[in-house]
């Protein structure tokens, strides 16, 4: 196991050392003066994350011997059903500021779902001023399937089954799952930044949901109902931290990474959620920079998937934390223990999230660069050769700030602070050869998410043929 370096140590004595020469210099210049890019609250946030505590939460996860979706939920030690009571429990005593239920779904029979359940995700709410929503996730449930590298073809009675090991007759729901990694890690993650959030002090404007998700390992079941409530009730959803598997440093080709972790986010080029994978690299530097956050431009793994998918299918912003370097062996099967846990690692991770979400949290919410008829408020005027930018106001903005780049690079190259104003031209600038984008900021210096103005798809034509 690796020891962990004190985090942020050498950045805070230079914020403090910033902030004095700040505070010295008369009442007048304030304004003028440059403020520190680290915000003293999201630091002690960051910092406040405890590696013993997510060590001790994971080995009572694990005593429950399975979480399985279809196993057991009457017995007060063993099974699913033991498994979300604790977690329930356990964030509740966490802290008194959590708002803390089952979100209760009674699911039927289909695919891997081999009998109606009781489908059970433990969700934790910290109000905000605002009804806009933060979401920070894992999912609790398991599965042992004899391993992820294990092939279906090779298994006798695979095809009579259709392929699926968890449809086979016969298959037992209550054989030991500890799922340590996957996705005890992404669980434990999630509880200790809910106690870290609620314990702060601070006061976010956005509201934060912590949750634990059941159902995943047979279909992402848990997280599709929730994110099917969430749209149908028409509910803000910002932003969409998920994490499934950030707890193993070494893999299974034998390379430790233990200083990087990966974030997966949905295209197109500047879809929400390419944006929110920027802001989460870009506030780990300030925060982690210890710890490197490499984008990964694509929805997930080749060919697997988890319940930042739900959200995606449903429109809300998302990304899924990946661990850098993985070990399938330790995937679906009884090998899935404690002891292949970095807890040094999974510190970091979750320090990484910790800074992403509490800078949202704090920041205005992106402004919004389309009309209510989904037009795009980007144009060529005055001139017909400039890049005229237009948006909504965001509540709680007392300044904005504009991004371009060149259309074939990724990351934004070039940006400007301007005032609070709801439009701003850049000569010249022609809107052919450059990708735009605006955010908003707070009084305090809080920057939200860049909005992208994504170049709309022509709709084809129809062209009739003479008969």
């Amino acid at each position: 196991m690796r020891s962990t370096r004190s985090i942020g140590s050498v950045q805070s004595i230079a914020f403090r050392l910033a902030m004095a020469a700040w505070l010295v210099l008369p009442p007048a210049a304030w304004a003028q003066a440059p403020r520190p890019d680290a915000d003293p609250r999201i630091e002690k946030i960051v910092a406040s994350i405890s590696e013993a505590r997510l060590k001790s939460l994971l080995e009572k996860l694990v005593s429950f011997g399975t979480r399985n979706t279809l196993s057991d939920q009457t017995s007060p030690t063993k099974g699913i059903g033991a498994a979300r009571n604790w977690i329930l429990e356990e964030m509740r005593r966490s802290s008194e500021h959590l708002r803390v239920n089952f979100d209760t779904h009674q699911i039927a029979p289909q695919g891997r779902i081999t009998s109606a359940v009781d489908l059970r995700n433990v969700v934790a709410i910290l109000p905000g001023k605002s009804p806009r929503r933060i979401y920070v996730s894992g999912h609790y449930d398991t599965v042992n399937i004899g391993g992820q590298n294990v092939s279906n073809s090779a298994t006798p009675g695979a095809a009579a089954a259709g392929g699926d090991r968890q449809t086979r007759p016969g298959f037992d729901p209550n054989v030991e799952a500890n799922g340590a990694n996957d996705d005890g890690s992404g669980t434990v993650l999630t509880m200790e930044l809910a106690r870290a959030f609620a314990e702060s002090g601070v006061q976010f404007d956005a509201t934060l949901v912590f949750v634990t998700w059941a159902g995943e390992e047979q279909g992402l079941v848990g997280s599709n109902v929730h994110a099917e409530d969430l749209k149908k009730a028409n509910v803000p959803v910002e932003a969409v931290f998920n994490n499934d598997i950030v707890g193993n440093s070494l893999g299974g080709n034998g390379i430790r990474d233990a200083e990087s972790i990966k974030v997966y986010a949905i295209g197109p080029e500047d879809s929400p959620a390419r944006s929110l994978a920027r802001h989460i690299r870009k506030t780990a530097g300030v925060y982690v920079p210890s710890h490197r956050v490499r984008l990964m431009a694509r929805e997930d793994r080749f060919g697997r998937g988890s319940d930042q998918s739900s959200f995606s299918q449903n429109g809300f912003p998302a990304v899924v934390f990946r661990e850098a370097n993985e070990n399938f062996e330790r995937q679906h099967g009884e090998n899935d223990k404690i002891d292949g846990v970095d807890f040094g690692y999974l510190a970091q991770n979750a320090r990484v999230n910790a800074a992403g979400v509490a800078t949202l949290a704090l920041a205005p919410p992106a402004p919004k660069v389309t009309t209510d008829r989904g037009g795009n408020m980007l144009s060529r005027d005055p001139s017909g050769y400039d890049a005229t930018m237009r948006w909504n106001a965001s509540p709680g903005a007392v300044a904005y700030r504009i991004y371009w780049r060149d259309t074939w690079t990724n990351d934004w190259e070039h940006s400007q602070t301007i005032g609070n104003v709801t439009q701003f031209t850049l000569k010249n600038l022609n809107i052919d050869d450059f990708v735009f984008g605006v955010s908003a900021i707070s009084a305090d210096g809080q920057e939200s998410m860049v909005s992208g103005y994504v170049s709309p798809v022509r709709a084809g034509t129809t062209i009739k043929r003479q008969q």
